[in-house]
């Protein structure tokens, strides 16, 4: 039978046209709602007017003239009368396409031509047509008047996996853009950098993150090869693609992702860098193109289903989680499969919840009650480490962290796994709460133990407690109170960014470095990447035996075992340095009408007078040291200057009775301001110093 529908002709057969018709006689009770009055038959039709991909495309069916009136095209002569082209111009914009529905590039833009009936109203003996402004489904031809139900209509079609437009056009192509980075290409979408909006979400700004987990990647590909890697969400597999194009037979990648069109792309971005792709067993039946590039015997293989099944179903040895928000719904499954001495590497984007400017996320997501302190971005690293840890000893698993970087972006941890029950219980003991000051942010972990103590305030170094009204602190955590650095394999990282000229990296690793060792020596060597028999811990170099490619592919159980015995022994060797926990900002603690010394040479009084000092990643102010807070505030103000009187370089002559490290009462101060102002009338007056100027620093 021919049904003709807009002028079209399409054939189908009896036996679905009856089948059709029950099914619209079944579905017509369902379809009485008030807002949705006719629907058309699903045959190919023309799309309505008021669905247009451009704002351009809406104002070219107006024909605008600038010495013509025009009439809008989706509004009666009644409702809107002819105008000039500029007020036209601004009708469409402000009325019908800001008001639109957006699906799948197109806009469905309110209309208020006579498609939709609607009841009249009825003034006396007159009756008067009501304009009833609706929209038009791009998917089938229901009329909707409100905007928020149409978006429910669309977002039901989407759930019965109804996504294709029911109407006869040409789809325009989609426009990609190349972006370049460590020598790999991608393609993107012009709108990638909304991840809301886009399949191939890519973010420049994440660049740094990306090297350092391939420098993660690569000495642990030093270590033993080949490691099966996993970029459980690849976006557009720009990480994926790094690792094979970097490391080649090291390594063995997938790339996971579970929406299709991710996937697609990232199978182009693999051809587009002459890469193989490893086809499914599904796929292997249908000649698709693999790729026509150079010789590579090693695919990456691109897979499509959600991360927590891939990670159930395989084992790696290397698994990187980079969700959009935190990642902490991946953990389990993570750490059930992941190989003995594997790593794990996690970047978590949820920045406001573990930044302390959402608590109750933090508390719903991580388990963890945090407050908003000066080491707020260390705080978000081992909450993220301490959520790590029980996922893992859930397992049996225990962890070492190798590296905890906290920026503006992200917050990134890198993990080695330690299998067992004993690895699993001592991490679990690392997990303490954080007793924390709210007047001067003075810190401390809670010490071992279930009793229960009398006074917990006594564990603060402080004694705000009994000089101020109230409860002046509070309790943190649980959070990881271990080290939050391994120096031989962060030294081990820096030699492979050198090799692979990751220039971003480098300065980062350097002062990681420093910081994991709390020093502010710099005693970097690197080595040429030919002498493989030779590698560098903590700065000495150790002579190691030249292992080939085929001793790491070692048949049989026992042979196995020992090549992972001899593996762990010598990273039991690679021990982490303790370090102390958290740090001091300068500027939270200067004094008022004071010039702070230069901050390298504030750090080099705090290693005069004995303790370990260094400068921090976390925060380009911040001084992490083993000093108390009342000595890095003693030496703090015993070196600054005051802000307007010229003073020779050197150290403000405290009174006799005040030792170093005693804090300054302030009846002394106040004696003292007198005295200075009873002595020298004529002179500058000591009280501008306790005058509220404004902290001009000189630090760097």
């Amino acid at each position: 039978e021919k049904v003709k529908s807009n002028n079209i002709d399409v054939k189908i057969p009896e036996s679905e046209l009856e089948a059709e018709e029950k099914g619209a006689e079944e579905e017509r009770p369902k379809e009485s709602d008030s807002n949705i009055l006719d629907v058309s038959s699903y045959y190919p039709r023309e799309k309505h007017i008021s669905i247009q991909r451009h704002l351009a495309d809406l104002e070219k069916l107006a024909d605008l003239r600038e010495d013509e009136r025009k009439l809008c095209p989706l509004c009666p002569e009644e409702k809107f009368k002819a105008c000039y082209s500029h007020k036209l111009h601004r009708h469409l914009q402000n009325l019908h396409w800001r008001v639109s529905v957006e699906f799948e590039g197109y806009r469905m833009c309110i209309c208020h031509l006579s498609c939709r009936p609607v009841k009249p109203n009825v003034v006396g003996d007159q009756t008067l047509p009501k304009m009833g402004a609706h929209y038009h489904c791009i998917i089938c031809s229901a009329t909707i008047g409100r905007r928020t139900d149409m978006i429910g209509h669309i977002n039901r079609h989407v759930n019965k996996g109804e996504t294709e437009p029911r109407f006869i056009t040409v789809r325009a192509p989609k426009s990609y853009e190349v972006v370049k980075e460590s020598a790999t290409d991608v393609q993107v979408l012009p709108n990638h950098f909304t991840p809301q909006k886009t399949d191939s979400y890519f973010n420049p700004k994440m660049k740094l993150n990306r090297q350092l987990i391939f420098c993660a990647l690569a000495v642990l590909a030093g270590e033993r090869r080949p490691i099966e890697c996993l970029d459980a969400f690849g976006a557009t597999g720009i990480m994926g693609l790094q690792w094979a194009k970097h490391l080649r037979s090291s390594v063995k990648v997938t790339i996971n992702d579970c929406n299709e069109n991710s996937v697609a792309m990232i199978k182009e971005n693999c051809h587009l860098n002459k890469m193989k792709v490893k086809l499914n067993i599904k796929e292997e039946d249908s000649d698709e193109n693999v790729g026509n590039g150079e010789e590579n015997s090693d695919a990456i293989e691109v897979t499509k289903m959600d991360a927590n099944v891939i990670m159930h179903l395989r084992s790696f040895d290397f698994i990187h989680l980079d969700p959009f928000g935190t990642s902490v719904n991946y953990l389990d499954s993570a750490f059930r499969n992941v190989r003995n001495l594997g790593i794990v590497s996690l970047t978590s984007t949820d920045i406001s919840s573990l930044y302390a400017k959402a608590q109750h996320v933090t508390q719903r997501h991580y388990g963890c009650n945090i407050v908003r302190t000066e080491y707020y971005r260390e705080l978000a690293a081992r909450t993220v480490i301490a959520a790590v840890t029980r996922a893992a000893a859930r397992c049996n698993k225990g962890i070492e962290v190798l590296l905890a970087v906290a920026l503006e972006h992200f917050v990134l941890v890198v993990v080695r796994v330690l299998r067992g029950p004993t690895p699993a219980d001592d991490s679990a003991r690392k997990i303490r709460y954080l007793i924390h000051c709210q007047w001067c942010e003075e810190r401390v972990f809670q010490k071992e133990g279930n009793m229960i103590e009398e006074n917990p305030y006594q564990q603060l170094p402080c004694d705000c407690h009994g000089s101020m009204p109230g409860r002046t602190a509070v309790l943190l955590g649980p959070l990881w109170s271990g080290s939050l650095f391994n120096t031989g394999f962060l030294r081990r990282m820096l030699l492979e960014a050198v090799q692979y000229g990751l220039d971003e990296a480098q300065p980062l690793l350097k002062t990681i470095i420093c910081e994991s060792e709390c020093t502010t020596l710099k005693p970097f060597y690197t080595h040429s990447p030919g002498d493989e028999n030779k590698q560098e811990e903590s700065g000495v170099y150790i002579r190691t035996p030249n292992i080939s490619t085929e001793s790491y592919l070692v048949h049989g159980k026992r042979k196995s075992e020992e090549v992972l015995r001899g593996t762990a022994k010598r990273q039991r060797a690679e021990h982490s340095t303790k370090h102390p926990p958290f740090y001091y900002n300068v500027h939270r603690h200067s004094i008022k009408g004071m010039n702070m010394p230069k901050l390298n040479k504030f750090l080099n009084y705090l290693s005069e007078a004995g303790y370990r000092v260094s400068r921090t990643h976390f925060d380009p102010m911040g001084v992490r040291t083993n000093a108390p807070l009342v000595q890095f505030k003693t030496i703090l103000m015993k070196y600054s200057t005051p802000t307007y009187v010229t003073q020779a370089e050197g150290a403000v002559h405290l009174p006799g009775d005040i030792q170093m490290g005693e804090e300054v009462p302030a009846a002394a101060a106040i004696k003292v301001e007198e005295a200075d102002l009873a002595d020298d009338k004529s002179g500058v007056s000591a009280a501008m110093f306790t005058q509220p100027y404004p902290t001009h620093c000189a630090a760097d």
